[in-house]
């Protein structure tokens, strides 16, 4: 037995490829494209992160005048000093 030579069902198939049609068309994109908005303090944000990488890591000015000093028997670290650059490193609040 065929159920395709049916009438009714050939009315049903109709009308069930037509729907199928009008979600196909429904679907298709209508040429939009997504766009993104960057706010000025994200854009601020971006300058600042390229100004910061750009900067040297060490301070080779410094790190010289501080190798000349220690050779010449000049240089003279206060001990408070020191310990306050050890401690500025320490985050005693933190549990361990």
């Amino acid at each position: 037995m065929k159920i395709f030579s049916n009438s009714n069902i050939q009315k049903i198939l109709g009308s069930y490829k037509s729907k199928i049609k009008s979600v196909e068309k429904n679907d298709k994109a209508e040429g939009t494209k997504d766009k993104i908005e960057i706010s000025s303090k994200a854009r601020d944000f971006q300058v600042a992160v390229k100004a910061f990488e750009n900067l040297p890591s060490v301070r080779k000015e410094k790190i010289k005048d501080t190798k000349n000093a220690i050779a010449s028997g000049t240089y003279n670290p206060s001990a408070e000093e020191a310990i306050d650059k050890i401690f500025e490193g320490i985050n005693f609040d933190k549990k361990i």
